[in-house]
C-alpha cells in the first residue's frame, strides 16, 4: 500500500495533482504535488501536530521532502504544494516505483503533457 502523509501516522485522503519534470539526460527531475483542500488542513486536524514534511510511504520505505507550502485564500489555507527533488537516476526509479503503487492504489492514470 502506498500512501502520502504530512504528519506521520495520518494518511492524506485527498489525491493530489502531480506534475513531473525531468532533465534532458533523465538523471534528475522534480515532482510537484498540489493538494486542493487536503484533509490535513481541516480544523479537526489541528490537534494532530504540525506538518513537518511530505512523506511518501510504501513497502520499500519512505521518501521525504521538507519543501511543503500552504496556499491561502482570504486568510484560510486552501491547498498544499510540495516539491520532491529527484537527484539521480536511482532516485528517479525509486520515485516512479512509489508512483506506480500510489496510482494503482488510487486508480490514477498518467497523462503526458503536450509541448
Amino acid at each position: 500500500m502506498a500512501v502520502i502523509q504530512f504528519i506521520k501516522g495520518i494518511d492524506e485522503t485527498v489525491i493530489p495533482d502531480i506534475q513531473l519534470t525531468r532533465s534532458r539526460d533523465g538523471s534528475t527531475g522534480t515532482a510537484t504535488f498540489r493538494f486542493i483542500n487536503p484533509q490535513i488542513l481541516e480544523v479537526s486536524m489541528e490537534k494532530q501536530g504540525d506538518i513537518t514534511g511530505m512523506y511518501l510511504l510504501d513497502e520499500e520505505g519512505e521518501l521525504v521532502t521538507r519543501d511543503v507550502n500552504a496556499k491561502f485564500i482570504n486568510g484560510k489555507p486552501q491547498a498544499i504544494e510540495s516539491v520532491y527533488v529527484i537527484k539521480n537516476p536511482e532516485s528517479w526509479d525509486r520515485f516512479m516505483r512509489f508512483m506506480e503503487r500510489y496510482a494503482n492504489d488510487n486508480n490514477l492514470a498518467f497523462k503526458k503533457a503536450n509541448k
